[in-house]
């Protein structure tokens, strides 16, 4: 593609070189630069790219997008040409949405963002618009899809060259919808400028990400940017139930919708029956069971039914196939053995989301004990720990404190911090080891108990110092469970 093709709609101070250039590929790693390559230089959190325009030089960019032009590489090849813009992070999802073509113009897509929620809710409208027949690609935390083939996710939400690359191929294999997790972190670090948004959702805004946005006030403002991009033509669906939901739609364009369980909003629902097979949910004055469980999957799938049918779906489709839907791996999934314990994989890794997963298993009806392990990820927002052992403490028979991905952070030193939100509390134990916590858990359990593992979820890795090792929660659980058996 030529140069200017790529930069169309986008504001550039300056232009340095030959304008009549092609480009063959973009990067923001130098290291992957080859002859006619674009390398957009980001100055980034914890490397600033600008650093590597000379080394992308003499491997041959064609193109350098950038927010200035570093002294030392000026003048040192004629060859690139060096284009100057305010921002280049935002420059890079608007060309890169260029350079693919548009994708985000030729489906519907979806995004979904809010504390907790993300991943359930866009894999379960992908799951709903498979079964109701639709081709559609999904982009979450756990696993990216083009219709019926998946590859690993490396992000929540990719960095716009691989986002814009991805809708690429969903649109090439003929699918018509895609739906994606929207990250807080994405949407400050403009991954997703460029996309045309058919619609959004918001689920909840509770503690979390305080590491990186510094104030909640700043991790509010960051979702609402997912809202504020939307244009008259997109719809906007929010929780009314919390109080956010009003925030997220402050002048926002698009046309706005409200879903709630406290009977607020547009569309409203109701948990009328809960067992550990599942619920009887009533949505939009309409009955159905799901094998889903939680007031949170009560917000979860309401959001997802009022999306599918502002897409063009019939609610009677919509319940049907949504009745129909199975859990979400690592959300709330249950694991029994033989002598009657049961098992409970969750990602809660927030206040909020573990202290949802426990009034849901208390609200089970549970015979026995619950024992909960828990931990908090290193190198992340530390004020949260104490609060997560209070509530993990005060919420169960027993409480175990272990490493969740203590990355370059002393595992000890993470459960010390635990430790200051349960002083003068005794139902707690300390196993810095994962394997060992969740081991001595289902140990203390008999019939009757409920286990708790939080934090992982669908994780099938530990990350501790810069090594990541495999581990899986679900593993650990059935190994010990064929033991017993």
């Amino acid at each position: 593609m030529k140069l200017n093709d790529t930069l169309k709609e986008i504001d550039v101070r300056d232009i340095v070189g030959p304008k009549d250039v092609e480009v063959v590929a973009l990067t923001m790693d130098s290291r992957s630069v080859a002859k006619g390559t674009l390398f957009a230089a980001i100055e980034g959190t914890a490397v600033d790219g600008h650093r590597f325009i000379g080394s992308a030089v003499a491997q041959g960019a064609s193109v350098v997008v950038c927010n200035h032009i570093p002294e030392e590489v000026k003048g040192e090849s004629s060859n690139a040409t060096f284009v100057v813009v305010d921002d280049s992070s935002r420059a890079i999802g608007l060309i890169a949405s260029n350079f693919y073509g548009r994708p985000s113009e030729r489906l519907a897509l979806v995004g979904v963002t809010g504390t907790n929620g993300k991943t359930t809710t866009a894999t379960l409208l992908y799951n709903l618009t498979q079964k109701l027949g639709y081709k559609a690609g999904l982009i979450s935390t756990v696993v990216y899809k083009i219709g019926n083939h998946e590859e690993p996710s490396t992000h929540t939400t990719p960095d716009a060259i691989n986002l814009n690359r991805l809708l690429a191929r969903m649109v090439e294999e003929g699918c018509g919808y895609c739906f994606m997790e929207v990250s807080s972190h994405s949407l400050v670090q403009h991954r997703t400028a460029g996309l045309k948004f058919t619609g959004a959702l918001f689920s909840n805004l509770t503690h979390d990400h305080l590491d990186y946005h510094g104030t909640f006030a700043e991790y509010i403002k960051a979702k609402k940017l997912l809202f504020d991009g939307l244009g008259k033509d997109a719809w906007a669906v929010v929780n009314a139930d919390d109080r956010n939901g009003k925030v997220m739609l402050q002048n926002c364009r698009a046309a706005q919708h409200t879903y709630s369980l406290r009977g607020v909003g547009e569309v409203n629902s109701k948990i009328l029956e809960t067992t550990l097979e599942g619920m009887l949910v009533e949505i939009d004055g309409q009955q159905m069971w799901t094998r889903l469980l939680g007031r949170f999957n009560g917000y979860n799938l309401t959001a997802v039914y009022m999306a599918a049918t502002l897409l063009g779906n019939s609610k009677e489709e919509v319940l049907a196939a949504l009745s129909a839907l199975e859990s979400v791996c690592g959300r709330f999934q249950t694991l029994r053995s033989r002598s009657g314990v049961t098992a409970v994989v969750d990602y809660a890794h927030t206040p909020d989301a573990l202290d949802n997963v426990l009034d849901t298993i208390t609200a089970l009806g549970v015979a026995g004990k619950i024992i909960t392990v828990c931990g908090c990820g290193g190198d992340r927002d530390r004020t949260k720990r104490p609060e997560m052992a209070t509530i993990a403490a005060e919420k169960s028979h027993t409480a175990i404190f272990t490493s969740d991905n203590p990355r370059t952070e002393s595992p000890e030193a993470i459960l010390t911090d635990m430790e200051q939100g349960v002083v003068g509390k005794n139902n707690y134990l300390l196993i810095t080891d994962r394997a060992q916590a969740i081991r001595t858990a289902l140990r203390m359990a008999g019939s009757g108990d409920v286990v708790l593992i939080a934090g992982k979820g669908h994780e099938d890795y530990q990350i501790i110092g810069h090594e990541k090792t495999h581990f899986s929660d679900q593993e650990q659980v059935l190994a010990y469970f064929n033991t017993i058996s």
